[in-house]
């Protein structure tokens, strides 16, 4: 399970150093393949090949003639790259999704059990204070019974 936020630096190259808690479980959950992706909140999605794959078909087992089905199928699908870390623990973010992400030379990586957000800085700080700024805030009717 991928759970946490960490703050990396993009190299000159568009690289990212996965952190090394995460580097083991991500190579024995892909052997070494990892799908990354656009979510249409503006950052990407890092996901080990194995748990990309029932989200791929069910993404593309939806009507193309529907055209959220269809901008869906594009943005999840139609940016999706195969990439693998290197020996060192780092993977490449395609000069595409950098930008679609607007990630420069600070970004957050943030678990979320079977995957991964990269966020831009300003896009993750965003986040952050939306979360903060919510009077009241009411939660989805799946959470109502949680307790912290």
């Amino acid at each position: 399970m991928f759970q946490g936020a960490a703050s990396l630096s993009l190299d000159v190259k568009g690289r990212i150093a996965i952190p090394a808690r995460h580097r083991e479980a991500l190579a024995a959950a892909a052997n070494g393949r990892l799908i990354v992706t656009a979510h249409p909140h503006r950052c990407l999605l890092l996901y080990p090949e194995p748990a990309w794959e029932p989200i791929r078909d069910k993404v593309l087992a939806a009507s193309s003639f529907n055209l959220q089905s269809a901008a869906i199928k594009r943005l999840l699908v139609g940016n999706a790259r195969e990439e693998e870390m290197d020996a060192t623990g780092r993977l490449l973010i395609a000069p595409e999704l950098r930008h679609f992400a607007q990630l420069e030379r600070l970004v957050w990586l943030v678990g979320q059990g079977s995957h991964f957000e990269i966020w831009s800085d300003a896009g993750w700080q965003r986040q952050q204070e939306t979360i903060l700024a919510l009077d009241n805030l009411s939660l989805p009717p799946e959470l109502e019974d949680l307790a912290l």
